[in-house]
């Protein structure tokens, strides 16, 4: 009998919210689970070449889901909201407000079944063949992985399913009769918040933390790759990499010369970008179907 996967939210004593998506991984492991260890890796950059988001939007751009006019139109609210991001991480509230608007209106089996299509065309082939290989090693041990990202948890989900990883911890978006409403359920799935839905999955899964291993490329990840009992900067920015140095922590660089430029370009003003695009394809969409 099929096990029907879920999405869970928690919330914990300072009301902050998280939600993860299992893919059924669990109960196929051949080798004795190892129940209380697991791995953690964040995506963009991490296991991904570049911004999920962008390759999200260049997906929905060769889908005829946005204009370029619409782009320039939507594109400042997206990097209004990444420089809030870095820059004001203690005060998201407007960040926030924009984070998911660009979902709104939206069928939830709708965003799915593009993710699983767009993943396939245009996010497999940028798959850091070094970090996936470190996430089979957890696999291959009986440990559960796991992503961890800003992206609405159902992404992160089947961008996990794609990959035979255990799940995905991702922020949680408001859905009504089956529909997103473009406001989010708690709190972005950044920074410190990633490091709190980490703690609470720990939890709810018997995990000791002290075991569990987290993958990031940014800064911004720090508070969990503190979490855990071993941290690895993978394609560290120049932040992290210093303070990998100061901790000891692990470093693995999968960029070579001029790729390792060429990648970064989706991750900063370009997904900003590109964001915007989606937000303005969606858009679009919505105005169509009305008009039908």
């Amino acid at each position: 009998m099929a096990r029907t996967r879920k999405v869970t939210v928690s919330t914990d004593a300072h009301g902050h919210t998280a939600g993860w998506a299992d893919t059924d991984l669990t109960a196929a492991l051949a080798v004795p689970p190892d129940d209380t260890a697991a791995a953690f890796f964040d995506v963009d950059n991490t296991m991904m070449q570049g911004a999920s988001i962008y390759w999200f939007a260049r997906g929905l751009a060769a889908r005829k889901y946005f204009t370029t006019a619409d782009l320039a139109r939507f594109a400042w609210h997206q990097m209004r909201f990444r420089l809030l991001a870095t820059e004001h991480a203690g005060n998201m509230s407007q960040a926030k407000e924009a984070a998911l608007a660009f979902i709104e209106g939206w069928r939830v089996d709708d965003i799915e079944r593009l993710s699983q299509e767009i993943f396939d065309e245009l996010m497999a082939p940028r798959i850091w063949s070094g970090t996936r290989a470190l996430a089979q090693l957890h696999l291959d041990s009986g440990q559960r992985v796991w992503l961890v990202s800003a992206a609405p948890v159902e992404i992160g989900r089947v961008i996990a399913a794609r990959l035979g990883l255990t799940g995905a911890i991702g922020t949680v978006a408001e859905i009504h009769d089956g529909v997103y409403t473009g406001r989010l359920v708690g709190d972005l799935m950044h920074g410190p918040a990633k490091a709190e839905a980490v703690c609470q999955l720990a939890e709810v899964e018997g995990l000791d933390l002290t075991r569990c291993v987290a993958y990031s490329d940014s800064a911004n990840d720090i508070p969990m790759l503190s979490a855990v009992g071993h941290a690895v900067a993978v394609n560290p920015d120049g932040v992290l990499r210093r303070e990998a140095r100061l901790r000891g922590w692990e470093v693995r660089d999968f960029r070579t010369g001029r790729k390792a430029a060429r990648v970064a370009v989706p991750s900063t003003a370009a997904a900003g970008l590109l964001a915007g695009a989606v937000t303005a394809g969606l858009a679009v969409r919505r105005r169509r179907r009305g008009g039908q």
